[in-house]
């Protein structure tokens, strides 16, 4: 078998948070920050630290007690004049503050006096727009308006960048390994030069009469390549806590959710279109919430984890009932590490071997670990990220060897655990501008998929990387605005392409904000593999064909909106000291999965009232149809046992508010006493 350095000089192919607190400059950045004063992120948890508080969200629909409102709402006839002072500029140098001329539009006519004129400061015409594209038209003057106050430091700060914007939609690489046949088939020339809409009826006539174009006959994975799923749900699963991630098993029989409430829950979905609830297991020792979760190759052992070095096993076998086994993946971690994590760290992502023998994981220590399952211990860290290693996955469904890593210091690191004398990686994908989320590979040893908090999610080709040489010449706090995603909304300003990127192609048009947000390449046979997806932080899930164009949109805040009463109970106790009226239904995809045999989308959700609950919802192709025939009816909602309750379907807009006490979720457990006999509440 050929090592990675072989297959990274080969020819390129023709078709690849900060979780400790930021102080940032907000008008330096372009940024805008969002009105917080808790921290809601469930990346900031760290181990030893008492975090009891979350953050507000930000809600441009919400009433923020400034009236904002369109330029041309309310402003018609009046003209604003301003100037933008530069060093250098032969303009103006007095720093007068801009002049508003008043209404004029059709009283000229009738009175020919010129203009009254009223001064107004920056902070009025921001009051009165409210508007983020003149907004930063104001950026630099405002730095000089002793009314905007002082600057702040922050993490980072781009020194150097490029002016580029991000590459043109379509892309020529996405277009190019669309054409190659790795990612789906194309439409016949004439329907595509025709732009007919082939429906799958059409497609099946072709077949029969054996006018399929040159593609094999009965080809399911041409036949379903199209079937995207609609935003209709089919069912609601509401979730009294939030949910953060969920999937499906690679052969479609299983789909398992994670929630906040330390709980992972196990559905049989041998019929994807019936779910049955199968089992739930509890991880006793967690912070803050289960952060990851990954299925054994056979679907015998589910492996779950939190803010804690411990990551539990246990058997999907609904019979077993016990206790899961804990593995202690610190057991590698030195004297040093010890004094500055307290002994222990924080994994925010494993995964499975191909082979069921290993667990790869991501930790907040900025390392990485592999752990053996049979021997019960760690046998590989790779302390190699300056900062928390948030996604981490295999290369290779079949080989253990190749490792991705993807951290907030905004670089994707490959180890080939083969050639690791020095304990270097073997090539680094350079690209994102700020930390990464998520991290996917397409199991081919080659593709890799990745979502950053620049917004943007990027295909990688291994053949691309950067050798670890000329990425020791890179510094990517350079490139960084230390932009805080849990709190601010991404300025268009700072949208610039990294100078160094080795990407193939860039997808925009997700928010990935608030969360660590997840992708995906779409299944081989339910999909031949056409497309790329994405949660959003907007409440959908984002279906994007290789060339970066969008291929298809799920509105799962449109499809659960209102479906559940709103319930006091179940509103965190930081929901009521927000500035603002914060309890309004959201919606935050955090996760999606793609059912690998048939169209059909699960997405997994931050989704309720304040966004203080979860959701996972399921989406199905059906041609359009709004209504199906079949039985149940679209939009069931279940519990999270998927049995049917009365309650959800109370008009929630006529429910008593009430002024019951609101309860604070359980975000901490004691673990039993550690070897010194101490114990400590985590």
């Amino acid at each position: 078998m050929s090592s990675i350095h072989d297959l990274a000089r080969a020819q390129d192919s023709p078709d690849p948070s900060s979780h400790a607190s930021n102080i940032y400059d907000a008008e330096e950045a372009g940024g805008e920050w969002l009105d917080g004063d808790d921290d809601d992120d469930d990346m900031d948890y760290e181990p030893t630290v008492d975090d009891s508080e979350d953050a507000e969200f930000f809600d441009l629909s919400e009433d923020t007690g400034i009236d904002f409102h369109d330029a041309d709402d309310g402003l018609s006839g009046v003209e604003i004049e301003f100037a933008l002072d530069e060093e250098g500029d032969n303009g103006d140098q007095s720093g007068n503050e801009p002049e508003i001329e008043a209404p004029r539009a059709q009283h000229q006519t009738h009175n020919h006096a010129s203009p009254a004129q009223i001064q107004v400061t920056h902070n009025q015409i921001m009051q009165l727009l409210g508007h983020t594209v003149l907004r930063n038209l104001f950026t630099r003057q405002r730095h000089r308006d002793d009314s905007y106050g002082g600057s702040r430091s922050r993490r980072g700060q781009r020194t150097t960048g490029s002016e580029k914007q991000f590459p043109q939609i379509p892309s020529e690489h996405g277009r190019a390994l669309m054409n190659s046949g790795t990612y789906g088939s194309n439409e016949y020339y004439q329907d595509a030069l025709r732009k007919r809409n082939v429906r799958l009826g059409r497609r099946l006539m072709h077949r029969e009469l054996g006018l399929d174009h040159g593609h094999p006959a009965g080809n399911p994975k041409f036949l379903s390549q199209d079937l995207i799923p609609s935003s209709n749900a089919d069912m609601i699963i509401h979730y009294d806590s939030r949910c953060y991630s969920g999937q499906f098993s690679d052969d479609g029989n299983f789909f398992f959710s994670c929630a906040q409430d330390f709980k992972v829950r196990m559905y049989d979905t041998s019929n994807p279109y019936k779910w049955r609830y199968y089992k739930t297991v509890i991880y006793p020792y967690g912070q803050w919430t289960i952060t990851d979760a990954t299925l054994s190759p056979n679907n015998k052992y589910l492996a779950y984890s939190s803010i804690q070095s411990i990551v539990c096993l246990a058997p999907t076998d609904p019979g077993e009932t016990g206790e899961p086994w804990v593995l202690d993946f610190s057991d590698m971690v030195g004297r040093s590490n010890r004094q500055r994590f307290g002994g222990r760290f924080g994994v925010w992502s494993i995964r499975f071997s191909g082979d069921g023998r290993e667990i790869v994981a991501g930790a907040s220590d900025h390392s990485v670990y592999v752990y053996d399952i049979e021997s019960r211990k760690s046998i590989l860290r790779i302390a190699g990220h300056d900062d928390d290693v948030n996604a981490v996955c295999f290369g290779d469904a079949h080989s253990p060897h190749i490792l991705y890593s993807g951290s907030d210091d905004t670089l994707i690191k490959v180890w080939d655990r083969r050639s690791m004398g020095d304990s270097r990686e073997a090539g680094v994908f350079v690209g994102h501008t700020e930390g990464l989320t998520y991290v996917d590979s397409k199991g081919d040893g080659r593709y890799v998929l990745s979502n950053g908090k620049d917004q943007t999610m990027k295909l990688w080709d291994l053949r691309r990387m950067i050798s670890p040489e000329k990425a020791s010449k890179i510094n990517p706090s350079d490139f960084t605005t230390g932009f805080d995603y849990r709190f601010m909304q991404y300025s268009e300003a700072a949208n610039q392409s990294h100078p160094h990127d080795c990407s193939l192609v860039t997808f925009s048009g997700h928010r990935v904000l608030k969360t660590l947000i997840r992708c995906h390449f779409s299944p081989p046979d339910s999909t031949n593999s056409r497309y790329v997806y994405t949660g959003s932080e907007d409440g959908s899930v984002y279906i994007y064909n290789l060339d970066a164009s969008l291929a298809g949109k799920i509105d799962v805040n449109t499809a659960t909106y209102h479906s559940r009463p709103k319930d006091p109970d179940l509103v965190d106790q930081y929901e009521l000291h927000s500035r603002r009226n914060n309890d309004s239904w959201k919606t935050c995809v955090r996760d999606a999965s793609w059912h690998p045999n048939a169209p059909i989308i699960a997405a997994t959700s931050w989704n309720g009232w304040g966004m203080s609950t979860g959701t996972c919802t399921t989406h199905s192709w059906n041609d359009g149809a709004e209504e199906d025939e079949g039985d149940p009816k679209m939009g069931l909602r279940v519990d999270q046992r998927l049995e049917e309750n009365k309650k959800l379907h109370n008009n929630p807009r006529h429910v008593s508010q009430g002024q019951s006490r609101p309860r604070t979720r359980l975000r901490r457990r004691r673990i039993a006493a550690s070897d010194d006999g101490d114990e400590e509440d985590v």
